[in-house]
């Protein structure tokens, strides 16, 4: 995924984009990176690598080697950013989160047009901010630099720049798919992905940008540059899986969304009579325990912690470099309270389906520590289709995902035609698809949120929702 957060001020700012940067650390693994404005030493940027320890630990010296008033700091799950840029428009920051489908169409056009070049990493892949910044560089200001990007890009990019003056122009993606929260306090402004960011650092709440709204952030105000099209496509994933439970987005806190998506998970399975026998309602942790807890509220069944994730020190198990590594990890940070799984029927709530390999461990983790049964829930719909605007499910191709492979191993191609049926629990398609990953994982009963069941948990329209990952809708 990938955020950002950054402050404009009259005073020394590079405090709150530190832990500002820092609380958006569940949102990227790859890179992270500052950029700062100081009146007498001009710009300023570290960038590094997060792939062993985290945005904290990497950047904890960076207050003996910046300092300024304007700064902007990112999380990345791709391309090492801010990038520092010097062109006809000036010296500047910039730095883009989402994802750039039509790079090398872009990239060609601009180099057989402008005789321009491309720094290449070692894949011979073009960072996706300076590609951005050549889209920008073929205007006259910044302003229609950034609206000439946005209308450029296929697919989804957030920009931001910080400019050789202080001021900072934001952009959220043209879809609004993903958020920018914009905050104040005595002494200027700043944005976040996360808007509780700011408000733990002492900023109150000024505005949430519309999709596609474009603003220039100064000590004294905030100046509208493009105002907010009409048409918004806001991720749902933010809820359910993506955001930090303490965060609201179009008005919906994440935490409150769950608990109201477990709730009408419950409803269903009350009505099905399919939650009989089970001891203990639980959350696959972290996500997915907000959504138990709405459960086990409406179910009147215990809920309950059979495993602790210990994360004291393996935080994060993508942190090895070798993959039989962290798989190691993530199978010695799953701890067992065996009391509350030998002998016990336990029903298990998790954010989603992706591919299921880290799932399937955990189910035989429970059945050698003396589960009687595990059932399974997931709080939202089949995963049908990879995300092409934001990656979330980190998929190269659609057939990574558990639901297409089971479809495909039960009819063929053919069953590809079918997938809204395969995604209804209550057709034939829908059970056959359960029932065949269940035997695969060793659930006793699997069953998946529906989409409009999620929508209304949401709480907002449902034209203003992106639901392409579960019914191919774009």
């Amino acid at each position: 995924m990938g955020a950002y957060f950054g402050v404009v001020s009259k005073r020394d700012i590079l405090s709150d984009v530190f832990f500002g940067t820092d609380y958006h650390s569940h949102l990227g693994t790859k890179s992270g990176g500052i950029a700062v404005y100081d009146r007498e030493a001009g710009l300023q940027r570290k960038i590094h690598n997060l792939g062993s320890a985290p945005f904290r630990t990497k950047f904890e010296h960076v207050f003996g080697e910046m300092k300024g008033t304007s700064a902007i700091g990112v999380i990345s799950d791709s391309d090492p950013e801010p990038l520092m840029i010097r062109s006809r428009l000036g010296v500047y920051a910039v730095c883009t989160v989402g994802i750039i489908n039509n790079h090398k169409e872009l990239a060609e056009k601009f180099l057989n047009n402008n005789g321009g070049h491309f720094g290449l990493s070692t894949g011979l892949e073009i960072n996706s901010a300076e590609l951005v910044a050549a889209l920008i560089d073929q205007k006259d200001n910044f302003a229609d630099g950034v609206k000439f990007a946005q209308d450029s890009i296929e697919g989804t990019a957030t920009i931001i720049v910080l400019k050789s003056d202080g001021d900072i122009i934001v952009a959220r993606d043209k879809f609004g798919r993903i958020p920018v929260h914009i905050g104040k306090d005595a002494d200027g402004f700043c944005f976040a992905f996360e808007n509780f960011s700011y408000r733990k650092l002492g900023y109150s709440d000024y505005k949430e940008l519309g999709a596609g709204e474009t603003v220039e952030l100064s000590p004294n105000g905030v100046k509208e540059l493009f105002p907010a099209g009409e048409k918004m496509r806001v991720c749902s994933f933010l809820w359910t899986y993506y955001g930090y439970p303490t965060s609201t987005y179009e008005g919906k806190n994440v935490e409150i969304m769950r608990c109201d998506n477990g709730v009408l998970l419950a409803e269903t399975d009350i009505k099905t009579k399919n939650n009989l026998g089970i001891d203990y309602v639980a959350g696959v942790p972290d996500s997915g325990t907000p959504h138990a807890i709405g459960y086990a509220n409406k179910s009147g069944i215990p809920f309950a912690r059979p495993y602790i994730k210990y994360t004291p020190t393996w935080s994060r198990s993508f942190m090895p470099s070798i993959q039989k590594d962290r798989d190691k990890i993530a199978k010695m940070k799953q701890v067992p309270v065996r009391e509350l799984i030998e002998g016990k029927s336990l029903l298990f709530v998790d954010d989603s389906i992706v591919r299921g390999t880290q799932l399937k461990e955990t189910v035989e983790f429970l059945y050698a520590n003396g589960a009687k049964a595990v059932h399974m829930r997931s709080a939202c719909p089949p995963i049908m289709f990879g995300c092409k605007y934001l990656n979330f499910s980190r998929a190269t191709s659609d057939m990574e995902l558990i639901t297409r492979k089971v479809i495909v191993e039960l009819e063929g191609e053919e069953g590809l035609n079918h997938i809204a049926e395969y995604s209804d629990g209550n057709s034939e398609r829908g059970k056959k698809l359960r029932k065949a990953i269940c035997d695969k994982f060793g659930f006793a009963s699997l069953e998946f949120q529906s989409l409009d069941n999620l929508i209304k948990a949401i709480g907002i329209d449902k034209c203003k929702l992106c639901t392409y990952c579960w019914n191919g809708v774009e």
